[in-house]
């Protein structure tokens, strides 16, 4: 019984950090300046086209995708999907402001070394709570679903499917609304590409090294 208390507070206490530090990640994608991850390239082209706040639009978005996790698995929703929700948000648009404020100019060097943190940080906050399996963002939600549910290959090339849809639909939606070629850039970058094709892959790397022992309270098996 005191293994299963402390297994059930390792996944509150997983879910809580994994999303905050996914948070923080959004804002070191933003500040580097060199493309959000797939699914903000996908909002970013939908509100230069839909002429609503993008707030709103954020959350009528994230309402279809929650739907959609609610009628195929809805164990996917849970603490880590509202705590997603309601401050995923706000520490974003934190951790930007201090970042902008301490550094309102910064070096390319800078900017590609937050790059990297941003990406690296971004995959074990996926993996903390993800492993924890106390609900997902709804966007996350698909691949899993993709995976587990349909078993539709492995999570890693669900993953990259999903990113990659996220990309031509949020470069389509721009266009559509008038965008120029030459300026796609805004909101798809070499950042983006890299979480693309990179993000999956790197979640498991997170998942067998890090996130599944740390719930277990086991050291990771080393691979002969």
């Amino acid at each position: 019984m005191e293994k299963l208390k402390q297994i059930g507070s390792k996944r509150i206490m997983m879910s809580v950090v994994g999303v905050m530090l996914c948070a923080i990640s959004v804002g070191f994608f933003k500040f580097a300046s060199f493309g959000v991850d797939p699914f903000q390239s996908l909002m970013a082209g939908l509100d230069a086209l839909v002429p609503i706040g993008f707030g709103t639009l954020y959350v009528i978005v994230n309402a279809l995708l929650l739907l959609f996790a609610l009628f195929t698995d809805r164990h996917y929703i849970g603490i880590a999907t509202l705590i997603n929700l309601f401050l995923l948000g706000y520490i974003t648009q934190f951790t930007l402001y201090l970042l902008n404020t301490a550094m309102p100019e910064p070096l390319f060097a800078v900017r590609v070394v937050f790059l990297v943190l941003g990406i690296a940080m971004i995959c074990l906050a996926l993996s903390l709570y993800m492993t924890a399996d106390l609900g997902v963002s709804t966007y996350d939600a698909v691949a899993l679903v993709m995976c587990n549910k349909w078993k539709i290959g492995k999570f890693r090339y669900d993953r990259i499917a999903t990113d990659i849809v996220c990309i031509i639909f949020g470069i389509c939606f721009y266009l559509l609304s008038g965008g120029k070629i030459s300026d796609i850039t805004s909101i798809v970058g070499v950042g983006t590409l890299i979480t693309a094709f990179f993000m999956g892959p790197l979640i498991e790397v997170f998942n067998e090294h890090f996130s599944k022992p740390l719930l277990n309270g086991r050291k990771a098996k080393r691979k002969e």
